[in-house]
């Protein structure tokens, strides 16, 4: 006898497999079928692990997910071993070892536990058909499915169970036989009632739903069918969404908003939607004058009304952890569940589910939801920016930011906003607000390096983007980019800080630097820090020097070359951002010295060479400083003085200093900057000629240098432009050991001798300049001399 059960499970399967192949797509259910039977193996044969909602009779074949979290729905799950559907135990045996009796669909429903369905469809007649020849498939109500159904739908049915009764049950039937193989997502099938539409969801967590009913013991296999049991009394469906939505009293709100927008018609087109429905009371929880400023504007109120909107069915039972659905407006929205409820963007809203129509379903929910680009700029910072938010508010930048212009916040996190500058004086703090607010509308794709953004306070900010980061001035951006209505939004992790000074200007007024400001003084760098330019500057502070006599600062000085390479190995050519730099990720610079700086971030701390930044990020106009409290010194550069090692390694102990006798420091030439240009402004007819004139032994040379093309971006109308400009600069090179100025003969330059003889009276030497005519419009040309300040003289340099 048991041989005979094991080949007639057997045959069973291979049935199965032969003949009822298809697609994996539509599979889901028997691939989440399968994954069940694998967890069960050491059951025995042909168990499911299943997993139940406590304290409900809730039981799902899970996910990977929904197992190895131990939860369905946020609701803690305990683990349940039955047998997989089709087969049955033996006593004496492991695991479910036999398939269960095959007989036609009516005898089916007691073997799968559907006796009130069994019990009706004697009570109205349908067991002879069942009981009889065809090819059917029944989605049968469990028990429970019927105990839930309306009282009053079920009195009905049952007074009248020859016609009411008998229609309901053909309403659950098709006339053909199809496996959960067969229940493609988005299928629609006939009922054997009126013709009646079932609309079929088959979701990749393995749920599979008749008109939002789940089936919840699926392919039993009857000799005339397949019966799959179900979790719910279908009821038969007429109304599109959009009838639903002209009829339901409680949703006038809804209509009227859907009939403004234009929206309306769509909901009646054939499709597959989920419509979340505010209530009227939803509605009405809006704060004053936002409604009416969305339904004014038909762009923002069809935003509305899509964002409500997926274009997907989501069934209330397919629901067992948060996922995100795309919505007809665009953006997303994240659907979940806390036990019996549904979740929308993590909110418990929905007060009534599964409201089935022809082409979808329904949700009714107790909030409006408002797509960002429905809202106002000011409108779109969330709890992280409240701060900024408020304080835009409280000192009255929101009402200057109009509903019909465009912007762009630059808005800090909440703890970007330290107690010194929520208590400074509002005037100021107004200034630094009105630096976070841009006259344009500038999304993230629009913003490129070394681009300039001006704010409603008239500043300048500068862009730089790195390679997993953005940001603008000091201040790195964060996740968190909005688009509404009138504007972006952007999240920064710091308040911005316009430069207002050049690195040179923060080393003289910042007295932690005056050592170094001193040797770099020294070393006659001061003008390339003065200059326009990009740089970034790894500033030690006056302790690095600390224990360093006045008789080795002089030896440090005397050696112009050494005093270079030490300090130009603290700058590298472009603006680096510490918090734009990928964390935990060694960065290599090269610095205008030659030797390599390695930098990362680490918690949030910058480290250069290993060593920590004390504070990163000071701007200048002409780059950014990074504070170190150690001197750096390039490891692969040796020392060849005695008394220079011995000063170094008392500044310098975190690495072994090379020392290699008699090696001498190269030069470093100051080729690696543009000096400034003065721009010639007087217009003079004709090209000028430039002659080679001698005074006595003084030679001056004048150099026609190549063309400078500069490209530069200007923001116009809100859009960035690229600009193009042409430079022709001429070099005067002056030599000789008597008094020095540069005499230029050309045609216009009239006044020219008695500016020369001026400055000979004045014994005022002239030093060497570089100006530039423009070659757009008409030409122009002016011959200027300029007097240097007084310093030191350096030694003439070969031409």
């Amino acid at each position: 006898m048991r041989m005979a059960l094991r080949l007639l499970a057997a045959l069973a399967v291979g049935f199965l497999s032969v003949f009822h192949l298809s697609d994996s797509s539509s599979a889901h259910y028997d691939k989440i079928l399968s994954h069940s039977r694998i967890r069960a193996r050491n059951q025995g044969p042909n168990v499911c692990a299943l997993q139940q909602v406590m304290g409900t009779n809730k039981k799902y074949f899970s996910t990977c997910r929904n197992w190895y979290q131990g939860t369905i729905c946020g609701k803690k799950a305990t683990v349940l071993y039955e047998c997989c559907p089709g087969y049955m135990k033996m006593d004496g045996e492991r695991g479910c070892p036999a398939v269960a009796p095959i007989d036609h669909v009516y005898g089916t429903l007691g073997i799968v536990g559907a006796t009130s369905t069994q019990q009706y469809s004697d009570m109205s007649k349908l067991r002879e058909e069942i009981e009889g020849p065809g090819s059917y498939t029944f989605f049968a109500p469990s028990n429970e499915a019927w105990d839930l159904l309306d009282r009053e739908i079920h009195s009905g049915l049952i007074e009248n169970v020859n016609i009411e009764l008998y229609n309901a049950l053909h309403n659950h039937m098709v006339n053909k036989r199809l496996l959960t193989k067969d229940l493609r997502n988005g299928l629609t099938v006939v009922s054997m009632y009126n013709d009646q539409k079932l609309h079929i969801n088959h979701y990749p967590n393995g749920v599979v739903t008749v008109n939002c009913a789940r089936i919840i013991h699926g392919n039993q296999i009857a000799t005339n069918g397949v019966v799959h049991v179900i979790d719910r009394v279908l009821t038969p469906v007429g109304n599109t969404i959009q009838d639903v939505v002209e009829a339901e009293d409680d949703l006038s709100s809804l209509r009227a908003a859907a009939i403004a927008s234009g929206v309306m018609d769509t909901l009646g087109e054939p499709g597959h939607y989920t419509l979340f429905a505010p209530t009227n009371e939803a509605f009405a929880k809006l704060p004053r004058g936002v409604l009416e400023r969305i339904m004014s504007d038909k762009v923002a109120s069809e935003a509305l009304m899509k964002f409500h909107v997926l274009n997907t069915l989501q069934c209330s039972e397919a629901i067992m952890g948060g996922a995100v659905f795309e919505t007809l407006e665009g953006n997303t929205v994240e659907v979940g569940c806390d036990g019996e409820s549904l979740t929308v963007n993590g909110v418990k809203m929905v007060n009534r589910k599964d409201i089935v129509t022809t082409n979808g379903v329904i949700h009714l929910v107790d909030q409006v939801l408002i797509p960002d680009s429905a809202k106002q700029v000011t409108e779109l910072a969330g709890p992280q920016q409240a701060t900024f938010r408020d304080l835009v508010a409280q000192l009255g930048l929101a009402s200057s930011l109009r509903p019909e212009g465009e912007y762009t916040l630059l808005a800090p996190v909440n703890k970007a906003f330290s107690e010194d500058t929520l208590t400074m004086d509002q005037r100021i703090l107004k200034l630094i607000l009105q630096n976070h607010i841009l006259k344009v509308k500038i999304g993230l794709n629009e913003l490129y390096n070394g681009q300039f953004l001006e704010t409603l306070g008239g500043k300048k900010l500068r862009v730089f983007v790195y390679r997993t980061a953005v940001c603008i001035e000091n201040a790195c951006m964060i996740r968190g980019s909005k688009e509404g209505r009138n504007g972006f939004i952007h999240i920064f992790r710091d308040i911005i800080q316009p430069a207002e000074k050049t690195l040179y200007e923060v080393l003289r007024t910042d007295k932690r630097f005056s050592t170094f400001l001193s040797l770099v003084e020294a070393a006659d760098l001061e003008e390339v820090l003065s200059q326009e330019g990009a740089w970034t500057l790894f500033v030690p502070t006056n302790d690095a020097f600390k224990g360093l006599t006045e008789q080795e600062k002089r030896t440090l000085i005397s050696d112009t070359n050494a005093l270079r390479n030490i300090l130009l190995y603290h700058l590298t050519h472009g603006i680096f951002i510490g918090s734009g730099f990928e964390p935990g990720v060694i960065n290599i610079l090269k610095s205008i010295q030659g030797g390599k700086l390695y930098l990362k971030v680490v918690n949030d701390t910058l480290l250069i060479n290993e060593l920590k930044s004390k504070e990163s990020d000071l701007m200048a106009t002409n780059g950014v400083i990074h504070v170190i409290d150690k001197l750096l010194y390039p490891a692969d550069l040796p020392v060849g003085s005695d008394e220079l090692l011995t000063i170094l390694k008392k500044l310098i102990k975190y690495i072994q200093i090379k020392y290699v006798r008699g090696h001498r420091f190269e030069e470093i030439p100051l080729t690696f900057y543009i000096p400034s240009i003065t721009r010639i402004t007087k217009v003079i007819e004709g090209e000028p000629e430039f002659k080679v004139v001698r005074e006595g032994e003084t030679v001056t040379r004048v150099i026609h240098g190549e063309p400078i093309i500069k490209k530069y971006t200007r923001i116009i109308d809100g859009r960035p432009v690229e600009v193009t400009e042409k430079q022709v600069t001429e070099e005067r090179i002056i030599q000789g050991p008597e008094v020095k100025y540069t005499r230029i003969t050309a045609t216009g330059g009239a006044n020219t001798d008695e500016t020369l003889k001026k400055l000979l009276e004045e014994e005022t030497p002239v030093r060497k300049v570089q100006t530039s005519r423009r070659t757009q419009g008409t030409p122009r040309r002016r011959t200027r001399l300029v007097r240097p300040v007084a310093r030191k003289q350096s030694p003439p340099k070969e031409n």
